[in-house]
């Protein structure tokens, strides 16, 4: 499967995020999956096996227990595709930073102006 493929499935997008924050059990993973996505167990088991079977993540047994982890070097291909697009973002992002940059200017050269006076005879 391509990167892509396993990423454009909400469900697998959200046990990556889970992961991102760190090693977390099957079964809290399968908690958090079930309340949001309302998907059964053995659903929620297929997700993570996908993910575990394409690199996306790595599972740990700990006695009856399995942790499961991000795996980041399979994010890599999603990454090296995406490289190629960076560049129109980079210039947008660049040209965003400045507006920001003169909007923020153009309120201090406003708020500067419309300082009140200083009251006669002080």
């Amino acid at each position: 499967m391509h990167a892509f493929d396993i990423l454009g499935d909400p469900v697998r997008r959200r046990i990556l995020e889970l992961l991102a924050d760190g090693e977390q059990t099957s079964g809290a993973i399968t908690d958090v999956i079930r309340s949001e996505f309302a998907l059964s167990q053995p659903a929620v088991s297929q997700h993570l096996r996908v993910l575990r079977e394409n690199g996306f993540a790595s599972v740990r047994p700990e006695g009856a227990r399995r942790f499961y982890a991000v795996n980041p070097t399979s994010l890599s291909e999603a990454d090296e595709w995406l490289d190629r697009f960076r560049g129109f973002w980079d210039q947008r992002l660049d040209a965003l930073g400045t507006e920001l940059a003169r909007g923020k200017r153009a309120a201090r050269i406003r708020r500067a102006g419309r300082a009140d006076p200083p009251a006669k005879g002080t």
